[in-house]
């Protein structure tokens, strides 16, 4: 099982006790590294979240994580707020994020937005999903990006669009 796949597993098996708590999930992060495998889940609600809401995502999550087992291994579990960086994963946030800056990166051998020399990161203003693909505008030019040619996503916020988001109200999705 790839990366994404294991994330989109372990999505599926935690949205629904991370919601019954009152929160959003809003991204789970699979990585592993010389200093070692990490569990990284971003949750939210309206108005933040603080460490005592991490901790208490924690508390419910670890245990199903242990009965479920689909990581094999030791890892570290870390649930934090999504910070200024915020992950955008699922095609229902790029809808909430409609007109703000995104950085993405694109899988290696896709071919580039626009075409041109192959790069595989961008910063745009998200538009619309039509279909299976993201509207992205870089340099005042609309691209399609296939969805599942992002590899990641993180909102490139201004201290102000960060304020404003962290007011507004937001469902689970």
């Amino acid at each position: 099982m790839d990366a994404f796949d294991l994330q989109r597993r372990i999505r599926d098996l935690l949205t629904a006790t991370v919601e019954r708590l009152g929160y959003d999930l809003v991204a789970v992060e699979w990585t592993g590294s010389t200093r070692g495998r990490v569990l990284r889940i971003s949750i939210d609600k309206t108005g933040g979240v603080d460490a005592d809401d991490c901790a208490r995502t924690s508390e419910q999550v670890s245990p199903l994580l242990d009965a479920e087992d689909p990581i094999e291994g030791r890892y570290t579990l870390e649930v934090s707020s999504p910070g200024i960086d915020r992950p955008v994963q699922r095609p229902q946030d790029y809808a909430r994020f409609l007109g703000y800056r995104v950085k993405l990166r694109l899988i290696e051998g896709h071919i580039p937005p626009g075409g041109g020399a192959p790069r595989r990161r961008y910063t745009g203003q998200i538009g619309p999903i039509e279909g299976d693909e993201l509207v992205l505008t870089v340099d005042g030019k609309e691209h399609r990006v296939p969805l599942d040619a992002i590899e990641s996503a993180h909102l490139a916020l201004t201290l102000e669009e960060f304020q404003k988001l962290a007011e507004e109200p937001h469902d689970h999705q």
